[in-house]
């Protein structure tokens, strides 16, 4: 039986997770949960999983949920909050593996904490990997903990290095939907909005990472996690357009075979892959093959999508580069949602702040958070 600490269990990978959680209820027990701001939804997790430990956002959101939960005659179920409660819960001695779907980097320090602790985790959070990879990738290597990727196209790449050695790897491909205006004039970009910005034409995901699907930086910052999860260098990552979704990644041999992986678009096939590694359980995730009537691949358009160059660059770069884009891409993106400026106004933005940016390579975590609060500054004066 492996018992689960979910940091993030409020949101969409948490919700899945959980979901696996009961589809095997043989294998998987919640330890912990990080549930965030989400009251409702923490107080139903709380009632139906009785974790040890809850965390929630703030003071007085723990103090509502621990009322509730002794109003409803819900015991045994401790409420913690902040960093420290979040912390508390990826490092719970009764854990076995640790979900880190907290979304940007809210969620750095505890994941941290749970590799330090000697315990696996199944990564669904790339700004964790983009801000700190190198670090997080030293502590795992130091303690022979494995961090399994949970992004469906980080998790493809792994389930295709299985049958290769580092040494014979020639190139990752990391596929791409296009999101919703790779087929859109140029001309027309400055007049986007966010309406039509958050249409992705394949996957249901948050706010933010349609817009970065919108504008490719999500796939830039797909590439940074890529190099750090497996251990390669930017030029060894490349972009492939794959408008359906199908493969989600592809893994290129020095011999010229390709390996990709195939499987439905849902989340819960690479939440189960990640868990259950090295194993693979049987599932009802199946994908129908007669539905694979054609595949269509394309190069990505650099000048249509900035962000993508951009964000080679901050790969190349590394350090506060990487932790630099990723930060002011979120800046410009809520500016975006906010009618503050146009959507081309986020490759500008995150130009500018990258231009700003120092070269170095934070040490710490603490130095990774600096580096970010610098980048936001930045970025909010930018954007005022």
């Amino acid at each position: 039986m492996k018992r689960l600490a979910i940091l993030g269990s409020t949101g969409s990978i948490g919700q899945s997770t959980l979901s696996i959680v009961e589809q095997f209820a043989d294998r998987y027990q919640v330890a912990s949960l990080a549930a965030g701001r989400n009251i409702d939804e923490a107080f139903a997790q709380a009632s139906r999983w009785r974790p040890r430990l809850i965390s929630m956002a703030t003071e007085e959101l723990a103090s509502q949920l621990a009322a509730r939960l002794k109003a409803a005659g819900v015991t045994g179920v401790e409420v913690v909050h902040g960093t420290e409660g979040t912390i508390a819960c990826s490092t719970l001695p009764e854990a076995d593996f640790v979900v880190s779907a907290i979304v940007g980097v809210a969620g750095l320090e505890a994941t941290h904490a749970a590799i330090l602790a000697g315990k696996p985790v199944g990564l669904a959070n790339k700004e964790c990997m983009v801000a700190a990879g190198e670090i997080l990738t030293r502590a795992a290597r130091e303690r022979n903990v494995p961090i399994l990727p949970i992004d469906s196209e980080h998790n493809a790449v792994h389930q295709c290095l299985r049958v290769g050695e580092h040494s014979e790897v020639k190139t990752i491909w990391l596929t791409a939907s296009g999101g919703p205006f790779r087929q859109l004039p140029p001309e027309q970009f400055a007049a986007i909005t966010p309406e039509q910005a958050l249409k992705h034409p394949t996957w249901v995901m948050g706010r933010r990472i349609t817009i970065d699907s919108a504008t490719m930086l999500n796939k830039g910052l797909e590439i940074i996690e890529a190099c750090r999860l497996f251990d390669v260098p930017p030029s060894q990552v490349r972009v492939i357009v794959h408008p359906q979704s199908t493969v989600h990644s592809l893994v290129e041999y020095v011999d010229g075979s390709i390996l990709a992986q195939i499987s439905v678009t849902d989340m819960r096939l690479p939440i189960l892959y990640a868990l259950a590694w090295p194993e693979r359980p049987a599932s009802t995730l199946t994908f129908d093959l007669a539905s694979l009537r054609h595949l269509d691949f394309e190069p990505p358009d650099f000048e249509r999508f900035p962000c993508l160059r951009l964000s080679y660059e901050a790969a190349e770069k590394g350090g506060a580069h990487a932790i630099a884009l990723n930060a002011a891409d979120e800046l410009a993106v809520e500016a975006f949602l906010d009618r503050r400026i146009p959507f081309m106004g986020i490759p500008r933005t995150i130009e500018k702040v990258l231009a700003a940016t120092p070269e170095a390579h934070p040490a710490t975590i603490a130095e990774v958070l600096a580096a970010d609060r610098e980048a936001r500054e930045t970025a909010r004066r930018l954007l005022d």
